[in-house]
């Protein structure tokens, strides 16, 4: 993970979401849906449906989207069914790729996600023949602009707060603890007054692969086409871009 800087992916993925930030909208719905459906509308006792929120306000969603959400999956009866199913292969120059789905039809997203892969120099590879590659870690950054906070306090908060690990650029300082600590490092460091710009359960890449140039198109275009897709929730890959 040293070394590795999840920020400016996260920079370029928001710029692109701008331009389709109905779509997002749409996805995040689909996800608070499910995270009530399965531990109920209360964010205080469900911290998957806190995370949504959390993920809905990073994306700018407006709170009466995120209401209808909650009241949709709070409804009684059977309602929408969603099975949550991973892809793994590789894109071009043979980059890990994880691809989460949620679908109410495997066949139709197993055809597309298999198609953005063959039509970009990738392929679909067999369940486990990628994962292992990359660790379940809570992340959190906080921007350094206009924050009077040098890296040996921001250490010191992080480890008080239970984190594991700190990575500190120009930019922001980035923040990875174990998936089962993620909610109380967050709100230790909600607590101390920080604002978190980014704070999600995501995949992170023991080690990364150099994606030649002249791939690098292609390779994007896949992860354009995958993340398009209605039915793709998040893409992770090990490419140095």
């Amino acid at each position: 993970m040293s070394g590795h800087s999840k920020w400016s992916n996260i920079q370029g993925r928001k710029n692109a979401q701008d331009a389709k930030r109905g779509k997002i909208f749409q996805k995040i719905s689909r996800e608070i849906y499910m995270a009530v459906k399965s531990g109920g509308p209360d964010p205080g006792i469900n911290p998957q449906l806190r995370m949504m929120i959390d993920k809905a306000k990073a994306a700018n969603m407006p709170n009466d989207n995120v209401k209808r959400a909650i009241t949709k999956g709070s409804q009684t009866g059977e309602g929408e069914h969603y099975d949550e199913i991973t892809y793994e292969g590789y894109g071009p120059n043979g980059i890990a790729v994880l691809v989460h789905t949620l679908t109410d039809n495997r066949n139709r997203t197993a055809t597309n996600v298999r198609v953005a892969f063959n039509k970009n120099g990738g392929s679909i590879g067999e369940t486990g023949s990628v994962g292992y590659m990359f660790d379940r870690k809570g992340y959190l950054a906080i921007e350094r602009a206009g924050l009077d906070v040098d890296e040996d306090t921001m250490l010191l908060s992080v480890l008080e707060a239970g984190g594991e690990e700190l990575e500190t650029s120009e930019e922001v300082f980035e923040i990875y603890t174990d998936p089962t600590d993620f909610t109380t490092v967050r709100d230790a460091l909600e607590a101390e007054g920080y604002k978190l710009a980014q704070a999600e359960i995501t995949m992170v890449p023991q080690t990364t692969a150099a994606l030649p140039a002249d791939k690098a198109e292609l390779f994007q275009t896949m992860l354009d086409k995958l993340e398009d897709d209605d039915d793709v929730s998040e893409v992770f890959h090990n490419a140095e871009m």
